[in-house]
């Protein structure tokens, strides 16, 4: 893989390109060798931020076929957003010079399945799950405001909210997008195939149609 800036579209292929060959068994496994640790080991040139939930079953390398310093990945309970993801965040494209910011959610997740159960009556999480569930509690109510009950639909609903709220509440982010910097998506990763689904995209064309890196 190439850890030279690329531009959004094309970061966004060679996930997607990663990911296909993830899917088919065919894995690359790219700079995962002795020669590529000693490259890095004087500074690191990612090309995308993965802001994904921490479900052991969502390891960004291993599901998008990439290896060390490609990807500088945040991840959290449900992919919320605080303070520190927004800063890990600033830090991947503004230092880093990363030119995609993916946020990656899956079916089945229990933050999301969580937070459903408390809308709909069900016993409340106690400690600090509790945060993670209220913050994700306002997707779940966006879409049943909108007549969505599908835990597929719940899930979109999340992933589309939490990249409306990183652009709302990132300013340096936002920015970076106008200027066709950085580009900014959603994926949805469905556990059983290993497959990521576009489901939402903000500075790149809507296929990205740009030649996939290989790594």
């Amino acid at each position: 893989m190439a850890t030279t800036p690329v531009s959004p579209a094309q970061a966004l292929d060679a996930l997607l390109a990663g990911n296909q060959r993830f899917v088919t068994g065919t894995p690359h496994h790219p700079n995962q060798d002795a020669a590529r640790r000693a490259e890095l080991a004087p500074a690191q040139k990612p090309f995308a931020v993965l802001l994904g939930c921490s479900d052991s079953r969502l390891a960004a390398e291993i599901i998008f076929d990439q290896g060390l310093g490609d990807l500088f990945v945040v991840r959290t309970a449900g992919h919320v957003l605080g303070a520190e993801v927004l800063g890990s965040i600033e830090y991947g494209t503004s230092v880093l010079d990363c030119r995609l910011v993916v946020v990656l959610g899956h079916d089945s997740c229990g933050a999301v399945a969580a937070a459903r159960a408390a809308v709909e009556g069900g016993p409340a999480a106690t400690g600090y799950v509790r945060d993670v569930v209220e913050r994700v509690t306002p997707s779940v109510l966006a879409a049943r405001a909108a007549g969505l009950t599908a835990d597929s639909d719940l899930i979109d609903t999340h992933i589309q909210h939490t990249v409306d709220l990183l652009l709302d509440r990132s300013r340096v982010l936002a920015d970076q997008v106008a200027t066709g910097h950085t580009g900014v998506v959603g994926l949805a990763y469905q556990l059983a195939e290993g497959s990521a689904r576009l489901v939402t995209s903000h500075g790149i064309p809507t296929p990205a149609t740009t030649p996939a890196l290989t790594g």
